[in-house]
């Protein structure tokens, strides 16, 4: 069996030439449309990546702001409230109404702490102890003298109180 000769005839032969410019026509259209879509998605990619970075560096300047910020704010804590609790109550028996009056009667005597900024308070924690220790307290016509056992300043000034008999 014979392969028919078309190279032979006109028709086929613009056929088959027609095929070969069409293809290679349509492959150049084919890179051409391809290379102009990947230098879009090249220039996008480093549009974003600039971006991206523009933000990252954005973003450390702020950190450094809000961490300056919160360094001064920590500086400038001022003291809201005074916080005072008596331990060792119950060996004098003493009613839970006079402990209370107690209680107010120390927070009354440091009450100018309160709207002082932390550090200054810290400073003068030894003249504090001294003015709650010093101080005689009169509860139910009996005498008493403080002793404080712990201070912990932040926002709220809290004391912890010892009594014993004044002597």
């Amino acid at each position: 069996m014979r392969i028919p000769e078309y190279y032979k005839k006109p028709g086929w032969q613009r056929f088959f030439a027609g095929m070969m410019c069409g293809a290679i026509v349509s492959w150049l259209f084919f890179l051409f449309t391809y290379g102009t879509f990947q230098e879009e998605q090249v220039t996008l990619i480093q549009k974003q990546r600039e971006h991206a970075r523009d933000l990252k560096n954005q973003i450390s300047i702020y950190q450094k702001d809000l961490h300056k910020l919160n360094e001064d704010n920590k500086q400038r804590l001022l003291i809201q409230s005074v916080d005072v609790k008596l331990i060792n109550g119950e060996k004098y028996r003493i009613a839970q109404p006079d402990k209370m009056k107690f209680e107010e009667q120390v927070k009354d005597n440091i009450s100018e702490v309160i709207t002082k900024d932390i550090e200054s308070v810290y400073k003068t924690k030894e003249l504090l102890k001294r003015t709650i220790e010093n101080k005689v307290y009169t509860i139910n016509e009996k005498e008493y003298k403080a002793e404080v056992k712990e201070l912990t300043i932040y926002t709220r000034l809290s004391v912890e109180i010892h009594i014993s008999f004044a002597t």
